[in-house]
């Protein structure tokens, strides 16, 4: 007999397995637009017209970078998929989009049906928490390629705004308001450099000033911002809104800025989580390679004129909301901390 498919590491039933496992958290994440089900050669879904006469659509991909390791070493999987969605709708929601699916890509040294069903329950937390459905996905099993303990997981979300409604930046003014909402830790930024910091460091240990084990706050997911934002939209005039990811508040806030514009960070008007002072002592890294690296506690800005920073303060305090006000937007370029 010749050579079969999986003698050669790719196990078609496991595959079929897999796919059983992970229907009901799927299923979980269905919204109204969602045509067909899981399976097809391809995801449908049917806007709104109504809702959105004039549509646009926004998209965003991105993947959980080496934040992946930490799973791996810890074999902690149903957290991960959230990093994966956040990183993607906290994107396109900087527009003021609605996310409305998200697909995911997951590529697996060898096809574990139980871990694969852990990895997406992840993605359809994520899903659930931005109100988008998982529509698909590929789940590849790539032997050789990848080693049989590790994978790695990516996606993309596609929202919709009302083209009136876009937010693009070009309404900042000098004088607006720079607003922060709190971060739930690291977010999925700057992993390679985290891992150097704590290599050697037990995972497992409890450290007191962070109030777990190192890797239970290294693993913290991606907050998602989505039912924090949408609701405000529908209020209040937003100038500008920033996701902080890879490149910390530094390289992040300018991309939403008009030309000749820059901002000044209140660095003291918020309290800096323990892990980034932590990570900050050990690494002994500078001040600027830390605000350019990592969100240090702020995970999304909202930009506002003058006049309408109370209402939005308000709101958000209202509902709870973390929010203060962390700098201003002067001439210039660039960020400047104070």
């Amino acid at each position: 007999m010749g050579y079969t498919y999986k003698e050669a590491g790719v196990d078609i039933q496991a595959g079929n397995e897999a796919v059983e496992r992970i229907k009901p958290a799927v299923l979980s994440t269905l919204r109204p637009g969602v045509l067909g089900g899981l399976g097809g050669f391809g995801g449908l879904f049917s806007l709104d017209l109504d809702k959105y006469p004039d549509p646009v659509l926004v998209s965003g991909t991105d993947g959980v970078g080496t934040k992946l390791r930490l799973a791996f070493q810890l074999n902690k999987h149903n957290t991960i998929g959230q990093d994966a969605v956040a990183m993607c709708v906290n994107d396109i929601l900087v527009h003021g989009a609605e996310p409305l699916f998200f697909l995911d890509y997951l590529a697996v040294g060898k096809l574990i049906p139980e871990r694969v069903a852990a990895i997406v329950e992840g993605v359809a937390e994520g899903c659930r928490q931005a109100g988008c459905a998982l529509i698909g996905g590929e789940t590849a099993e790539m032997p050789g390629f990848y080693p049989q303990d590790e994978y790695d997981l990516a996606g993309f979300a596609v929202g919709v705004v009302n083209r009136d409604n876009l937010i693009d930046g070009s309404q900042i003014r000098e004088g607006d308001i720079l607003l922060g909402l709190p971060s739930s830790g690291l977010h999925s930024n700057g992993y390679s450099l985290v891992r150097k910091v704590f290599e050697g460091y037990p995972l497992d240990e409890f450290w007191p000033e962070l109030g777990g084990t190192l890797g239970e706050v290294l693993l913290t997911p991606t907050r998602i911002y989505v039912r924090t934002i949408l609701p405000l939209l529908a209020r209040v005039n937003i100038a500008g809104m920033v996701h902080i990811t890879g490149g910390g508040l530094t390289e992040n806030i300018p991309r939403v800025l008009p030309p000749g514009l820059g901002v000044a960070i209140e660095t003291a008007s918020w309290q800096v989580p323990q892990v980034f002072s932590l990570l900050q002592r050990i690494g002994s890294i500078a001040d600027e390679e830390m605000y350019r690296t990592f969100n240090m506690g702020i995970g999304f800005i909202i930009i506002v004129h003058p006049a309408d920073e109370e209402r939005v303060m308000g709101f958000l305090l209202a509902n709870k909301e973390q929010v203060v006000k962390i700098g201003t937007v002067i001439p210039g370029q660039g960020v400047k901390y104070l």
